[in-house]
């Protein structure tokens, strides 16, 4: 398939229907509005509008401010380069939203990553992520390369596998050498999205030390077999630059660019009941 042809089924199967928002959080479509959230002390929101904003696009922003002012949660509202109208990204910056580094949405088929071959360095091990202890050492990773918080993705990944078990899998890399007695060298995870023939990976970031050994190109194909095995057809994933070259060399492709804006509420999670 061309990137204009996988562009194509994407927004059909994926961004009209909502069909990648997080299991286990609240899915609203109001207007032309997708919201989802999660509330308590870690709670966060996210937005998207596939099919634009209507006649008035700054009362809809407007309205999303207020929604997530009123239950005290900051809220991400991800842009991609063909939205409507194509000046969003200065309205949300008018609106108080902060914008963050594009990404670029890289979509390909499976059968195409299948075909290269891919090998881990004999020094390290691959393992599906088991219990707490991992979570633990991925969050302790994942907040060392994006300073993202420990705790945060730590809640959230093993949430999501402990009540969605089919629809994540989580995968670490260590030291072969010092296995769970040592830290994490890299972890990825990839979320299965029934009925729609996509699988979406997310993670991938890998210690300094230990780059440019093959270990985020071989942990990309064990998600994309674990993917065929399950029926998929192609995988998505949001890429940053450090990613997009890797991705495209080994057979996926760059689509569009998405741009997240973030919303802050100073004192979301100090003295507010969710």
């Amino acid at each position: 398939m061309t990137p204009e042809e996988l562009l194509d089924v994407f927004h059909r199967r994926i961004r009209l229907p909502d069909a990648d928002a997080i299991p286990g959080w609240k899915q609203e479509h109001d207007g032309p509005v997708h919201r989802s959230y999660v509330e308590g002390a870690e709670g966060a929101g996210f937005v998207e509008t596939p099919r634009g904003l209507g006649d008035d696009p700054d009362a809809v922003i407007a309205q999303e401010v207020a929604f997530f002012r009123e239950r005290g949660l900051p809220f991400e509202w991800k842009t991609y380069a063909y939205d409507e109208p194509a000046d969003l990204g200065e309205r949300l910056v008018r609106a108080g939203f902060t914008q963050e580094e594009p990404e670029t949405l890289i979509l390909g088929e499976i059968d195409r990553i299948l075909q290269r071959p891919s090998a881990l360095p004999s020094k390290v091990r691959l393992r599906e992520a088991d219990g707490p202890d991992d979570y633990q050492r991925i969050g302790v990773l994942t907040d060392a390369l994006w300073h993202n918080g420990v705790e945060r993705i730590v809640e959230r990944l093993a949430g999501e596998a402990r009540m969605f078990p089919d629809r994540l899998s989580v995968f670490l890399v260590e030291d072969a050498l010092k296995g769970p007695d040592g830290p994490a060298v890299s972890a990825a995870w990839i979320r299965f999205h029934p009925g729609t023939g996509f699988a979406s990976l997310w993670g991938g970031g890998t210690l300094p030390e230990w780059r440019r050994q093959g270990i985020y190109s071989a942990l990309l194909a064990h998600r994309a077999r674990l993917a065929k095995e399950r029926g998929y057809e192609f995988l998505r994933v949001d890429a940053s630059e450090d990613s997009r070259p890797i991705l495209q060399k080994l057979g996926l492709y760059a689509v569009t660019t998405t741009t997240p804006y973030q919303w802050e509420l100073a004192d979301a999670h100090a003295g507010t009941t969710h």
